[in-house]
């Protein structure tokens, strides 16, 4: 890995530890992904039961995403069929080989491509609890920068790309419930923190906000849960993750 590469990957963790909502993780990989010359990603985590919905970080066009999901198109589209099988990254597209496609299919392909997405590197994910997801870095053609960028860093796309997983299971997908009281993903996090013996200072410094915003999410955690004091609402945390194991 060169220096530059080092810096980019430790910036991008960095990032990603601080993300605590959509919004964050996207603008993390958004960033991060530019930096190769890489202008969209979506990454698609499907759910393990029939019953659930999937989840869909990206910065492709928002009616585009809203229309996929709309239409389901994640039982149908053939990269997330491949990428349901696990292995190694693909890149697919006009003219590459190993889609055979159905009307459907080839409707989908050609309503990507009014946004511009006819191309792209997507890696698959299977983690080790089974939960499946893929991230995609999609182009409006296959030219030389896009070609150069899919073969030269394939492997530190794939790294990023199974960071940004573990880090949007751990953080979106858990339950962020304490006695019954939902908090906020940055609510949750910092009484975790606290109840480890970190204070406010700690706390804003492991996760690179001010000792005022930590203070006041542990304050915002502390009126939800209907107690008068941070440690009574640390107690709760800690009942509460008893009754659930």
């Amino acid at each position: 890995m060169t220096k530059d590469m080092q810096i980019l990957f430790e910036a991008f963790l960095e990032q990603l530890s601080e993300s605590v909502d959509e919004a964050e993780f996207r603008e993390t990989m958004a960033s991060a992904v530019a930096r190769f010359e890489l202008v969209t990603f979506a990454y698609l985590s499907l759910p393990q039961q029939r019953s659930g919905e999937p989840r869909l970080i990206s910065n492709y066009p928002d009616r585009w995403t809203a229309h996929y999901l709309q239409n389901r198109y994640q039982n149908v589209d053939p990269v997330i069929m491949r990428a349901r099988c696990g292995g190694c990254p693909f890149r697919w597209g006009s003219g590459m080989r190993g889609f055979a496609t159905s009307q459907v299919q080839q409707r989908l392909f050609d309503e990507a491509a009014e946004f511009s997405i006819r191309c792209g590197l997507t890696i698959p994910i299977v983690d080790r609890r089974g939960c499946m997801a893929a991230v995609t870095f999609a182009a409006d053609e296959p030219n030389p920068i896009f070609i150069r960028v899919a073969d030269r860093y394939e492997q530190a796309l794939q790294l990023m790309a199974t960071c940004f997983h573990i880090q949007v299971r751990r953080k979106l997908s858990g339950n962020r419930t304490v006695d019954g009281i939902s908090l906020t993903a940055r609510e949750y996090e910092c009484l975790q923190w606290a109840a480890r013996g970190k204070s406010a200072w700690d706390i804003a410094c492991i996760l690179g906000i001010t000792r005022r915003t930590a203070a006041f999410h542990l304050d915002n955690a502390r009126k939800k849960l209907g107690v008068r004091t941070k440690n009574q609402a640390v107690a709760l945390l800690a009942s509460s993750r008893s009754s659930i194991l």
